[in-house]
Formats: C-alpha cells, structure tokens, sequence
C-alpha cells in the first residue's frame, strides 16, 4: 500500500469522529459545562449572600415567655407487696388454677 493511500484513509477516520465536523469539541462541552457549574454556583451564593443579609437585617424575634415550673403531683403511695403464697392463693380463689 502507499503511504498516500494510508493517509487518505487515516484522514477519513479522523473527519468521523464524533464532534469534528460540527467543530465542536469534547474539551469544548467539558468546558460549557465548567462554565455552567460555576455560573450556577454563583448564582446560589448570591442567593445565600442576600437571604443571610435579609436575616441580620431583619429586627430579632421576641423570646418565648418562659413558663412557670408546675406543680409536681405526688404519687399515691406504692401498695404492700403481697408475699407469693399469698398472691398464689387469691389466684386459686379467684379460679385460675396453678
């Protein structure tokens, strides 16, 4: 083959590869797409920015009336305890077996 022949098809290949022939790079969409992050992150650091301005600017939220500790309530004093045997003959009484 001559060497004419090779480049002919090499440039061929070259003239297919996605992007080329629209002149549009793949570096060129990496970098719209740089360019449209840093576009968007500026714009929420504004946002930020003004909503942070909008909040010192604002006058301070009266504080909650603070309430007054109620009373406690006393519990009813805990009942004796039952020894077993005792427990085990009102469940007998009261038919429950075993």
């Amino acid at each position: 083959m001559s060497d004419n022949f090779i480049k002919q098809r090499a440039n061929a290949q070259f003239k297919k590869l996605p992007g080329v022939e629209d002149g549009k790079t793949v570096v060129s969409e990496h970098e719209a797409a740089a360019d449209a992050l840093e576009a968007k992150i500026a714009r929420l650091k504004g946002l930020r920015l003004a909503r942070d301005a909008a909040e010192l600017a604002a006058p301070p939220k009266p504080a909650p009336p603070k309430k007054k500790p109620g009373k406690k309530k006393k519990r009813a004093p805990p009942s004796p305890a039952l020894s077993l045997s005792d427990w085990l003959n009102n469940r007998h009484a009261g038919g429950r077996s075993k």
